[in-house]
């Protein structure tokens, strides 16, 4: 690998920069999906998206030699669910593997904090992260709260440690 991955606090700025880049990434490939909702519903999706601070667990960034991020995820307890989030990859730093490392430290992170799977919610219009948890072992499983309600079209998988 020509880049590390670290742990970082949620609260790096990094970290943060890179999850706003998946907002709006996001934004542009619901956004015609979306428009149908029913008043409230994005509110509500929103809400159920949210990944609060003292629910996560880690933070990973992968990083240039430079120092400048090249991907981001967390990891997060959901109730007694431990729950891959946010995974970005720039699309410079794309097809370098980046994305399967940042997987990596999370399941490696869950297994060791007694995860008996790691869960995630996808969705069809994001077909590079589909391709890369399929890759990753990460298997087909219903949509699981809190998405049910507000996105009952999701793709959801887990990965069986």
């Amino acid at each position: 690998m020509d880049f590390t991955v670290e742990h970082v606090a949620v609260d790096d700025p990094r970290a943060v920069a890179l999850r706003a880049l998946l907002d709006l990434d996001l934004d542009e490939r619901y956004r015609e999906a979306d428009a149908d909702d029913p008043p409230g519903m994005a509110e509500e999706r929103t809400e159920a998206l949210a990944v609060h601070a003292e629910q996560v667990v880690a933070t990973f960034l992968a990083v240039d030699a430079d120092g400048s991020a090249l991907g981001h995820v967390l990891l997060r307890r959901l109730g007694e669910e431990w729950e891959l989030k946010r995974l970005i990859v720039t699309e410079a730093a794309r097809r370098r593997g980046v994305g399967r490392a940042l997987t990596d430290a999370v399941v490696r992170r869950a297994r060791e904090g007694g995860a008996s799977r790691v869960i995630l919610q996808s969705g069809r219009m994001q077909p590079e992260s589909l391709a890369l948890y399929a890759a990753a072992g990460f298997t087909p499983i219903p949509v699981y709260e809190p998405y049910v309600a507000t996105m009952p079209k999701s793709l959801c998988f887990e990965r069986p440690l």
